[in-house]
């Protein structure tokens, strides 16, 4: 409290220091106002897309003629946006708040050459405020993103090691150290060739990182990558190279179980063992000599019965090992386990011999393909296995500055075992993200959409993002088209901030397309039952049973109700309209309150852009001055009671 009250006193100082401009009294209060960080701290610097939204809301207009919509109404759509990704994250807050499943990010490194443009110029290597500029940058894109993100959702950000430290403490503060997952490093060139004239006494680059952070770790359900290799190729590559292969038993016959009895877990819950008699197991190198077969054949037919066994130190084994006693015999522990792939789920595991070693079945590890085995691995924090040979052709357009290549974008997104998974990419420049989203899509049958947003820098996004995302549609080279998906190119727009009738009216109007991302409803519909919709009144937009209605102006409420009254409805209708306040007419439309859902537009984006919007400038009224006849009249001004 004490605290608070020294804040309000320096406050009114500074309020009533002589010499300052209002501007300068305002910046004074907004300093005073801003809370102190902890652990990285660095100069906030003003950048000039956060001083145009102190004035002006954005929203996306969508240029038509742009669009693609070859795949029909069942098909995902995939949205692409040219502007500035701090206006667009504004706008996203509004259509997709807790909605986003993947953040992929490629920001720019900072690298000093040329590569990160801030307020319209390069930031260069001699800039006293490289770093400065550069967080202040990304903080303010990385708070939107996680409002963006659902509960389960994760962000990737690739950086290189000129702000990889400065980054990780700046999502450690955005995100929560707690919501840390990894830091991955990938092999994206080879380090070859020596540096000229002996000056350069930095080891040539060959790794990039990939910083991944979760919404909520414990919440998030993240699928660890894996690599597969024929099987019969890995176990030749352990002999040549010298190395163990443990997978050599077969469990011919599983034997019969008989109820031993029953331990406790740690949890207290029951573990029931079971004595296992009549088992047989056998060799590999057995199986293959009596049935006359190749190692490969006996692999591919006894995969689900290949075995080794593990000196596992889990508190089950050792709980088995204390219920049953000193004995060679195979046991079963039957039980759920409270962690793990398994969690929940009641599971039998084996143990067997003296010190009871834990049986490991090679199938838990094996993807079967078409009757071939492959042995699959977790790849953990090092990705040395993506080709970026190819990676300027994929597409079909040249992209002088880089991009990533779909491999990469395909593994990450699939960490998330989610089909139907909104995938966002706000430096979407080269439009490898939306690339990779479709692939999958068409690989799995999947449903995902991905969102991308890029400036227009150098005609990028006309030129580069939306004709390559056209060919990965359409088809290019001897690429066959991913026809099953639509396309839909925005732009971003502004209205002035300052709720007046008619700035509120224009944001209503502006806002239909972002209510159609909002709903993903692009077809509109030309009337309401026997009603033929005049566009500057009301718009119908339809897929399938889903159904949204948006309304400008009031005074056709009436007539619409009257017309929804003779009219059924699968799912309830989502009506949009324009209402000065909150109120969203409700009484009008109480005789159909069982079919519509109402939305007061445009409170409901004020309240989202409230949360991410930069504050209005403080305008200071005139410094008042008391006339020497001004009295205070409380009584005049008494509220009546």
């Amino acid at each position: 409290m004490a605290h608070k009250i020294e804040r309000a006193v320096l406050a009114q100082r500074i309020r009533e220091l002589d010499g300052l401009t209002n501007d300068e009294r305002s910046a004074l209060l907004e300093l005073l106002n801003t809370e102190k960080r902890y652990g990285l701290v660095w100069e906030n610097k003003p950048e000039d897309v956060e001083e145009r939204l102190r004035e002006n809301l954005p929203v996306l207009k969508e240029v038509k003629e742009k669009a693609l919509t070859q795949g029909g109404a069942d098909a995902p759509n995939h949205i692409i946006i040219e502007g500035d990704n701090f206006e667009a994250l504004t706008a996203l807050t509004y259509t997709h708040e807790g909605k986003i499943d993947v953040i992929y990010i490629d920001p720019p490194y900072n690298t000093g050459n040329k590569d990160f443009v801030y307020n319209d110029n390069y930031v260069d290597a001699e800039d006293g405020y490289r770093h400065s500029k550069w967080l202040s940058f990304m903080n303010r894109r990385l708070k939107i993103a996680k409002r963006l993100l659902s509960d389960k959702g994760v962000i990737f950000i690739s950086i290189d090691d000129n702000e990889q430290a400065n980054l990780k403490l700046l999502c450690d503060e955005v995100f929560g150290s707690n919501n840390y997952v990894n830091t991955i490093s990938i092999k994206a060139k080879s380090s070859s060739g020596a540096s000229g004239g002996g000056e350069d006494k930095k080891l040539k680059k060959n790794i990039e990182y990939l910083l991944l952070y979760a919404k909520q770790r414990a919440d998030c359900d993240i699928v660890f990558p894996l690599t597969k290799c024929p099987l019969i190729e890995l176990i030749q590559e352990k002999r040549e190279s010298g190395s163990s292969w443990l997978y050599t038993n077969v469990m011919v016959d599983d034997g019969e179980k008989e109820f031993f009895g029953i331990t406790k877990a740690g949890n207290g819950e029951d573990i029931k063992l079971y004595k296992v008699t009549n088992y047989c197991i056998k060799s590999i190198n057995e199986i293959v000599r009596e049935e006359g077969i190749s190692e490969e054949e006996a692999y591919n037919k006894y995969i689900d019965k290949i075995f080794t066994t593990e000196n596992a130190q889990t508190s089950i084994r050792q709980r088995v090992k204390d219920a049953v006693g000193e004995n060679d015999d195979y046991f079963i522990a039957k039980y759920a386990p409270v962690s793990g792939r398994n969690k929940g789920q009641m599971i039998e595991v084996g143990f067997i011999g003296t010190t009871k070693r834990l049986i490991s079945y090679l199938k838990t590890t094996c993807h079967i393909d078409h009757n071939k085995v492959y042995k699959l691995n977790k790849i953990g924090t090092l990705w040395d296995d993506l080709s970026w040979s190819a990676v300027s052709n994929e597409g079909g357009v040249p992209f002088p500055a880089g991009k990533k290549p779909i491999a990469l974008m395909k593994r990450v997104i699939n960490m998330i075992e989610k089909k139907d998974a909104i995938i966002l990419d706000f430096f979407g420049g080269s439009a490898s993200t939306a690339h990779a989203v479709m692939d999958l899509n068409s690989e799995d049958k999947g449903n995902r959409k991905s969102i991308i947003v890029t400036n227009n820098e150098n005609k990028i996004c006309e030129n580069k993002s939306w004709p390559r995302l056209r060919n990965v549609i359409l088809g290019y080279g001897n690429k066959a088209g991913l026809i099953n998906n639509n396309l839909r190119y925005y732009k971003t727009d502004f209205i002035p901030r300052e709720r007046t009738n008619t700035n509120m009216r224009a944001l209503v109007k502006a806002a239909t397309d972002l209510l159609c991302i909002k709903e993903d409803l692009y077809d509109e519909e030309k009337t309401l039952g026997s009603i033929r919709l005049k566009p500057s009144l009301a718009r119908l937009f339809r897929k399938g049973d889903q159904q949204m209605l948006v309304i400008y102006r009031e005074e056709v409420i009436f007539r619409i109700v009257e017309e929804l009254e003779k009219l059924n409805f699968k799912e309830k209708l989502k009506v949009y309209l324009f209402a000065p306040g909150r109120y969203a007419f409700d009484d009008d439309f109480i005789t159909v309150q069982d079919k519509v859902s109402l939305c007061a537009l445009p409170a409901a984006i004020y309240d989202a852009y409230q949360k991410v919007l930069p504050k209005r400038k403080v305008k200071l009224l005139p410094e008042y001055e008391p006339q020497q006849n001004d009295e205070l009249n409380f009584e005049e001004g008494r509220e009546e009671q």
